[in-house]
């Protein structure tokens, strides 16, 4: 594709489309300062919301977090050419039903020579275990998109078809809630054409196909590493679905389910965003670590139905568009209304000969890989050659015609994008979205667009520096009204307990909880250190035990460099609740990104950096943190599963300082002072004890006091009170092993007093927290949730 066609907004004579006019009139009617402040709104929706993707760098071993790159103002499609275009796009979507049915049913192209067999046997994307999965009737595709770009003509041409597992939609929404924030008054005036309505479709499709228990719908995610994983967790959280990875789900039978933390619940519906080859190990890609081994004989067995089907990526094969207009005569009984690039199959002989002649005019691609249209990566004009550098030898399309196709480069329109004050034209590739439902296909009134970086650029890659618009469709009829995903108000409602947590989700609450706290006290440390050094002339024994403390944290407390540990906890406990972004708080998520961002700049200045400022800037910001996940975190199971993360960690941590900082004989000076400091505890000890510091009140307050938070009693206290509420705890039956040793260390801590509490009373106590916690794992969120023995507690 090259950048020569058409300007989406300027049309004959150089005037200003009239669909377009209005937003360019109220787009610089505002002052230079309001466009700006209004640019702003946007942006900080998006980064307070957490919008991201990630970029991977070209030897794909490292990947990088950027903020969504959204520019303005939106592309504007006429109405009526949306209709035309709308009406084309349904007729595809029916066409490439048709072709998918055809394939894993009778194969009546291939029998009739009107589609090579090759492009079927050889085809990577052909999934053989399931060549037959047609015949029941049922549609294989129900959620689509196609990328569209407008030729010279001004016609819309298709690019290619996204039905293995189409990317966008979440950015879609997410794009339309930040244009809302910045122009709500041109929104409004334009009219719009709002979104959730064809969510809303392919939500109650989704239930439909669940059957009375609407709790079997789940996404699955290929995992938080990949390049979308924030629009996975988005739409989970927007449609209601349960996000799954491929751990999560467990074949019994021929049954599909999902390992939760209450036992092994059936699920009846997945909408698929992984890659066919890797959904199952067992029969398809044998190195897949992110499938489910058996998912296919669940599917072949009826019990589960994937949205798309599992193989409908077949439909993405380029080489397919050679032969498209025989294939919708056959199906269809007439010619599609779209047109295509075109594209000549180099395993015939007389299309080879063509692409040999005219190889200099034509891009030369893979017959049967669409990858780089799933990555966002849109080709413009460079020639074929630059296209195939990662090929290793020479193309010889005599003896390797078949895996390659020869398409005409044809030339894209250019959208507006706001470039410093000023309008300029960027090249534009649209796509559509289709949904299915009981009464056909639907097409989203807009899309996803993605413009590219410069004029002459040479690809549209999200990857590469473009960026996204969004796409207006205005409405010429009676005001748009907002419609949503909630139910109608007069429709009566029960109140009821969430469904079962997954494992994985739980895992991953747990141990936030952990890494949260382990770099609260991280923090702590340091700020204790540091305030000591800054005090004394010299460091003493206790300023010395300290800093071991700090090292067993992995934190450098070099004021020339103290962010390098303290920067991988932050971090530890950012990426942890980046993988359950479903379930959590985007401002107790924010606050985690902003201690990191705390650390990095403190890293980037010149000359020392303060500890005690630094440390307690974090300390602030964890302390918002945990009222975020107290205030706002619905107080079920995973904020349980949190709870006990950060009580287990906390007195583990707290055991293990107050071991080293007060051993049972040799006292080190200030040792009593720095524990009261890290735990917080000096204004509560001179309102608790009227007696100067002690060994024993210190230890009291900090070991046995059940009303301290900063205690190991209270945590323990918390943790016994925490665990009776979990699933399948019952008090009345026989204790398994983890409620038996979290009940006797409350016991023993209960009926201590502060002459008891020796150095090998409190390891003892570390001791049996680690085995807590390994207990509570193979409880809940390693093994099979039914208990485990007595006995040596797992590594």
């Amino acid at each position: 594709m090259t950048a020569g066609g058409r300007d989406e907004m300027i049309g004959p004579g150089g005037v200003i489309k009239p669909h377009y006019r209005s937003v360019v009139e109220q787009l610089f009617g505002l002052s230079p300062a309001e466009r700006v402040q209004r640019l702003q709104r946007a942006r900080q929706y998006l980064s307070e919301a957490g919008v991201f993707h990630r970029v991977y760098a070209p030897t794909e071993l490292s990947e990088e977090t950027r903020e969504w790159p959204l520019s303005h103002p939106a592309l504007v499609i006429d109405p009526l050419e949306w209709s035309e275009l709308s009406d084309g796009l349904v007729q595809r979507a029916e066409f490439l039903e048709k072709l998918a049915a055809d394939i894993y049913g009778e194969r009546r192209l291939v029998r009739d020579g009107i589609l090579p067999s090759a492009l079927v046997a050889q085809n990577p994307e052909f999934v053989h275990p399931l060549a037959d999965q047609a015949r029941p009737g049922e549609p294989l595709i129900r959620f689509i998109a196609v990328d569209l770009g407008r030729g010279p003509d001004g016609r819309w041409w298709v690019l290619g078809d996204r039905t293995q597992a189409p990317s966008g939609a979440g950015f879609v929404l997410e794009n339309r809630v930040a244009n809302q924030k910045a122009f709500p008054d041109i929104i409004r005036k334009m009219n719009v054409e709002r979104l959730a309505p064809f969510f809303q479709r392919f939500r109650e499709m989704l239930y439909e196909l669940a059957g009375p228990d609407r709790t079997r719908l789940g996404l699955l995610s290929p995992g938080p590493h990949n390049e979308t994983y924030f629009e996975h967790a988005y739409l989970a959280r927007y449609l209601g679905l349960l996000l799954l990875e491929g751990g999560d789900l467990v074949v019994h039978g021929d049954e599909a389910t999902v390992r939760t933390v209450s036992g092994f619940n059936p699920i009846h519906v997945l909408w698929r965003r992984l890659d066919s080859d890797f959904v199952d190990p067992l029969e398809l890609f044998e190195g897949s670590r992110i499938g489910t081994p058996g998912l296919l004989r669940a599917v072949r067995a009826g019990k589960l139905t994937v949205v798309n089907a599992i193989g409908s990526g077949i439909l993405e094969t380029p080489a397919f568009l050679a032969f498209q207009r025989p294939m919708a005569r056959a199906l269809l009984g007439r010619d599609l209304d779209l047109p295509t690039v075109a594209t000549w199959w180099c395993g015939q002989a007389s299309e080879r000969a063509y692409v040999e002649a005219h190889r200099e005019r034509l891009q030369l691609a893979p017959a049967f890989s669409a990858a780089h249209g799933r990555s966002g990566r849109v080709p413009l004009p460079e020639g074929s050659e630059t296209l195939l550098k990662h090929e290793s030898r020479p193309v010889d399309l005599k003896t390797d015609g078949v895996r390659w196709v020869g398409r005409e480069i044809a030339a894209l329109s250019t959208a507006p994008v706001l470039v410093d004050e000023s309008l300029a034209p960027r090249p534009v590739i649209l796509r559509a979205f289709l949904c299915r439902d009981s009464e056909g296909w639907h097409v989203m009134p807009g899309g996803f667009a993605r413009v590219a970086d410069q004029r002459d650029a040479r690809v549209i890659s999200m990857q590469q520096g473009g960026g996204s618009i969004d796409v207006w469709i205005p409405s010429k009829g009676q005001e748009i009204r907002p419609v949503t995903l909630l139910s109608n108000r007069t429709t009566r409602f029960e109140r009821r307990i969430p469904g079962a947590l997954p494992a994985r989700a739980a895992d991953n609450l747990y141990w936030l909880g952990r890494y949260a706290e382990r770099c609260e006290a991280a923090a702590r440390l340091l700020r204790v250190y540091g305030a000591r050094v800054d005090e004394s002339s010299s460091a003493g024994a206790i300023e010395e035990t300290l800093l071991a403390l700090v090292r067993l944290f992995g934190v450098d407390a070099d004021p020339a460099n103290p962010g390098r540990g303290l920067l991988s906890l932050a971090r530890q406990a950012s990426e942890t609740a980046s993988r359950i972004r479903d379930r959590f708080s985007p401002d107790a998520w924010r606050a985690l990104n902003e201690i990191v961002g705390l650390i990095m700049e403190a890293k980037a200045e010149d000359g020392e950096v303060e500890l005690v400022g630094l440390t307690s800037s974090i300390l602030t910001h964890l302390s918002g943190f945990a009222g975020l996940v107290h205030e706002n975190m619905y107080q079920f199971t995973g904020w349980r599963f949190m709870q006990m993360g950060r009580c287990l960690e906390r007195g583990f941590i707290t055991a293990t300082v107050t071991s080293r900082l007060i051993p049972d004989d040799d006292l080190e000076d200030g040792a009593l002072e720095a524990l009261l400091e890290f735990t917080d505890s000096r204004v509560t000890y001179r309102r608790r004890y009227s007696v100067d510091l002690s060994r024993e009140t210190v230890l009291d307050l900090a070991v046995l006091d059940p009303l301290n938070p900063r205690s190991i009693a209270f945590q323990i206290n918390t943790i016994r009170a925490t665990l009776a509420d979990l699933p399948d705890q019952n008090e009345a039956e026989t204790l398994d092993a983890l409620t038996r040793r979290v009940s006797r260390l409350q016991v023993r801590l209960q009926t201590a007093d502060a002459e008891e509490a020796n150095q090998a009373f409190i390891t003892r106590i570390a001791a049996d927290l680690s085995d807590i916690s390994n207990l509570l794992t193979a409880r809940y969120l390693l093994s099979a949730p039914d208990g485990v023995k007595e006995g040596p507690a797992p590594e």
